[in-house]
């Protein structure tokens, strides 16, 4: 049995306590058997691999791939992976540029079977990159099969850090690819406090609201600010708090339901 991480409290106790023992925690479970075993594996074997066809076809070498890029659930639509990773992502109707979810089109960017040339499973060093990306993405699901905000949280801190380094993107488009991310999405609708009703918006409509809330509510006036570490942690512990707060009153909110109920039965 892998390394399960400890959180014992919720919300921003539980944020505080996973962060003072993060590093000894992340420790113990990259060293865990399953996790070990695994990213041996895929460093020993992707070598081997220069067809999505194949990576496919290997159960295990397709489960840390998907993994790496947060599609752990998507193991058995092996049809579906194959056809992302073979169409690449330089053509526009390629079907990770089709896809809502950017995770997609960042693993078939990241393998390049579909784009010609030599994919980057013949690259020296890719099986450790993907697999660092699998040891961090495997501990925030086992933190989130605790508590799932702080596995949002973990995953915010990580994938907002990869994508506010790469300054040749312009600011609209790395917004983008942060509404094209569920978790990432899921972490500023909360902290910004919209409704969920907001997806239902015209797509430049809400990027205007993201951008208009982040200034006003976090600070946040271009995407780079979040590589300060304060603004990060505003942006984390606000999703937090409002998650918490929320789910507080969700709780209220049945209990006083099942209190009228109760009430109402009595009566008859």
């Amino acid at each position: 049995m892998s390394f399960q991480p400890v959180i014992p409290l919720s919300g921003l106790g539980g944020w505080a306590f996973l962060n003072a023992t993060r590093e000894s925690q992340t420790d113990a479970f990259e060293r865990s058997p399953r996790i070990s075993r695994d990213t041996a594996y895929f460093e020993t074997t992707i070598g081997d691999i220069t067809s999505a066809k194949e990576l496919v076809s290997d159960r295990r070498l397709l489960r840390i791939a998907l993994g790496a890029f947060g599609l752990q659930d998507d193991l058995d639509n092996r049809f579906l992976i194959r056809r992302v990773l073979e169409g690449g992502v330089t053509r526009e109707d390629a079907l990770a540029n089709k896809m809502s979810d950017e995770r997609y089109k960042s693993m078939a960017e990241a393998f390049g079977f579909g784009d010609g040339g030599t994919p980057s499973t013949q690259r020296a060093g890719f099986g450790a990159e993907i697999t660092e990306r699998y040891r961090q993405i495997s501990f925030e699901v086992a933190v989130g099969d605790q508590d799932e905000s702080l596995r949002l949280a973990l995953n915010a801190e990580r994938a907002l850090a990869e994508i506010v380094s790469e300054p040749s993107q312009s600011q609209d488009a790395l917004w983008f690819r942060i509404m094209g991310t569920p978790p990432l999405r899921r972490v500023f609708e909360v902290a910004l406090g919209l409704p969920e009703s907001f997806a239902q918006l015209d797509l430049d409509k809400q990027l205007e609201v993201f951008k208009e809330r982040s200034e006003s509510q976090l600070g946040i006036a271009q995407l780079a600010d979040l590589a300060d570490a304060e603004t990060m942690d505003t942006l984390v512990e606000r999703y937090l708090l409002r998650n918490q707060v929320a789910g507080m009153q969700r709780q209220s909110s049945n209990a006083i339901a099942l209190t009228l109920l109760q009430q109402a039965t009595g009566r008859f």
